[in-house]
């Protein structure tokens, strides 16, 4: 299949300061692409590039197999839903949302056409006759997001259209996004530093740090693989345990060893890794610590650890212990009998670990 956006090569630099270098990327038609990483790491300016509101350093860009490298922005086809949402204040929301097809010279019959359309499929219409300054900030987001689809265009791009609405209503948002793509099948590319988001939202996900991608995968990947020690820790809520840890080669494959404050080392088996260094940072997601007795399968090890605190999260609660001189999480069943001050023996599920470099930070399984 076709790509309908491939980047190739590309560098951005302000003066002699990079902040892009070398992305390449390629999508296909349905595609939804998230660009994540901490504020700064270039993501928007990524975007920027995509939509032409940003001159490239080097490199090309390819919009349905076109180069668009210097093409202005209008001639892109492309819809771009902005952080601010950038509506007119003077205008009615109907008035809003024609208005670029009003520019582009559309018949009238075919923007009213157009305009219902969106309207019913954002739940908009009773708002058509008010200005963006009557409305809520989740019914500008819709507005704004009317105004892009009535352009029908090849690609839909989003620079971080959730960041200000509060918690309940950027859940709904996401919500409205991910059912947009799905019955529309549009290809979209959307930023945010939020993980929580690009998780639900992506096929396919693009992790930037400090202007070089980190990993590209899909969501499944990016979470269950992490490239490096960067990926692992930035991606999932509570993050990925990271824990020092020394191996030995033995007959039944590697013996790891994991520091404990006033008590024996942790000793863990793994039948199945290979040619390990001495010393790994071993990576276990909190849901693959869990309290003995609740995980079984022959790649599961329990050891007694000291909790030092308990977190009851509703549904899940989360102890926290110290191996290798971190904070590690578990998490639990919400009606554990887990106590502060306490030992408690946890489930390690072996098939779940990475195993990463501690200089490099690269991942080693």
């Amino acid at each position: 299949m076709a790509h309908i956006l491939d980047i190739r090569n590309l560098y951005k630099n302000y003066g002699s300061t990079e902040i892009l270098k070398d992305i390449n990327v390629a999508i296909e038609p349905g595609d939804f692409l998230v660009l994540v990483g901490p504020s700064g790491c270039g993501k928007s300016t990524l975007l920027n590039c995509i939509a032409g509101l940003e001159p490239t350093s080097g490199g090309t860009i390819d919009i349905g197999g076109r180069d668009m490298t210097e093409v202005s922005p209008k001639d892109r086809d492309i819809a771009m839903v902005f952080q601010s949402y950038a509506l007119y204040p003077t205008m009615s929301v109907a008035k809003n949302i024609t208005f670029g097809m009003k520019v582009r010279g559309v018949d009238q019959a075919t923007q009213e056409q157009k305009l219902q359309e969106v309207a019913q499929q954002l739940q908009i219409e009773p708002l058509l006759n008010r200005r963006p300054g009557q409305l809520s900030g989740g019914q500008r987001q819709r507005v704004a997001m009317g105004r892009a689809l009535v352009r029908d265009p090849k690609l839909f791009l989003f620079d971080e259209p959730l960041s200000n609405l509060d918690a309940k209503l950027r859940v709904e948002m996401r919500t409205e996004i991910k059912k947009l793509h799905q019955n529309l099948n549009a290809t979209m590319v959307y930023v945010t530093h939020d993980q929580i988001e690009a998780m639900t939202l992506a096929t396919k996900i693009v992790v930037l740090k400090s202007g070089i991608v980190q990993q590209i995968g899909s969501p499944a990947e990016i979470y269950n693989k992490p490239a490096n020690l960067f990926v692992a820790d930035f991606m999932g809520s509570p993050a990925m345990n990271l824990i020092p840890a020394r191996t030995k080669a033995n007959g039944k494959g590697t013996r790891i060893e994991i520091e404990r404050a006033g008590a024996a080392p942790l000793v863990l088996i793994d039948a199945h890794a290979k040619d390990l260094p001495e010393d790994v940072i071993l990576g276990l997601r909190p849901e693959d610590i869990a309290e003995a007795g609740f995980r079984a399968g022959e790649d599961v090890q329990e050891a007694d650890c000291l909790i030092d605190m308990v977190e009851p999260a509703g549904a899940d609660t989360y102890v926290v212990s110290q191996l290798g001189g971190k904070h590690v999480t578990a998490r639990l069943h919400a009606e554990t009998s887990a106590q502060s001050g306490e030992m408690l023996p946890l489930a390690f599920d072996l098939s779940k670990v990475s195993y990463f470099v501690p200089e490099s930070g690269e991942r080693l399984n």
